[in-house]
Parts: structure tokens; sequence; C-alpha cells
């Protein structure tokens, strides 16, 4: 794994983290979110914005890419 991939696993495994925490979840119920609406791509796929920014708004952008997923699913 080069250096750019172990950071954005070290990213994701931190965004997890705090959002389970945040939430007061475990770790299966936070990943079991993040794989039902592709929470863990969008944090692979867009970690060159996301990593610079903080923990609050990271948590923030991720419930609302959550909520517009949910919306998606209702459709």
């Amino acid at each position: 794994m080069d250096k750019k991939q172990q950071d954005i696993a070290y990213f994701i495994s931190f965004c997890i983290e705090q959002y389970k925490n945040t939430k007061g979840l475990n770790g299966e119920e936070a990943m079991r979110i993040f794989s039902q609406y592709g929470v863990l791509e969008y944090l692979h796929d867009f970690f060159d914005v996301l990593h610079t920014q903080s923990y609050q708004w990271i948590l923030a952008d991720i419930d609302e890419f959550i909520h517009i997923r949910k919306k998606e699913e209702e459709k």
C-alpha cells in the first residue's frame, strides 16, 4: 500500500470512529450505515478535499450525504 492509500485508510478509519462515537453506535452499526449508503466510497473518492476539513464539518457532510441517499432510496 502506498503512502496516499495508507492516508486514505487512516482517514476513513478516523471518520468511522468519530461517526460512531458521535451517534452512540458500535462499530458494526456504523459500518452497516456507511456500507448501505456508500459513505466509504464517498470518503475514498473525495479524500483530497475532505481530509482538510474539521471533524465537525466532515460529520455534518456525512450526515447530509446519508440524508440525500435516503431520499434517493425513497423515490
